[in-house]
């Protein structure tokens, strides 16, 4: 009996043994299946990473292309009336003698368009009699001051500048003197 008692017990260790080492081997694949798992969903993450970032360039540079496309529209359209204003004029002036009401039309349109670039942020720039700054202002001649005072200032506008002022950030058409 106790023969007979053995062989199942041995039969029962020898699966035992079975299934330690498949347990081993499952444990030992488990690892990795769990990197690979890792490995994979890392992947994973960084492709979408990739394809959002990506995404997010297509659409900021398809919104500075519209910006760019419709920046000079506001300004455009608000320049239309000048325009047919000195339609208008150049037509009335063919038949015009008279020179005061040629002036006035003139003057009327120039204040126009001067209102207009104003509110649109453009402000004159007042040079002449300052000292001269090589960043604001562009020299195209150095001729002798007639005056002690006036040495190293700006004598003369040759065509005035312009700042441009826009949502606090101030930009400048250099001024040539």
């Amino acid at each position: 009996m106790s023969v007979e008692n053995e062989l199942p017990n041995e039969e029962l260790n020898n699966s035992d043994e079975l299934n330690s080492e498949q347990t081993v081997q499952e444990n030992q694949e488990a690892p990795e299946t769990q990197e690979e798992q890792l490995i994979d969903e890392y992947k994973d993450k960084f492709v979408r990473l990739y394809a959002e970032f990506d995404n997010y360039r297509r659409r900021t540079n398809e919104e500075k292309l519209n910006l760019i496309a419709s920046a000079g529209k506001d300004v455009i359209s608000s320049m239309l009336p000048v325009l047919d204003n000195f339609e208008r004029a150049i037509a009335t002036n063919e038949n015009l003698e008279d020179l005061a009401a040629i002036k006035e039309g003139f003057n009327l349109i120039f204040n126009q368009l001067k209102g207009i670039l104003e509110a649109k942020g453009l402000k004159p720039m007042e040079a002449k009699g300052l000292t001269f700054d090589s960043d604001l202002h562009e020299a195209i001649a150095n001729i002798p001051a007639p005056e002690e005072a006036l040495k190293g200032k700006v004598i003369d506008d040759v065509e005035k500048g312009y700042y441009l002022i826009r949502l606090n950030q101030q930009l400048h058409k250099l001024i040539k003197n």
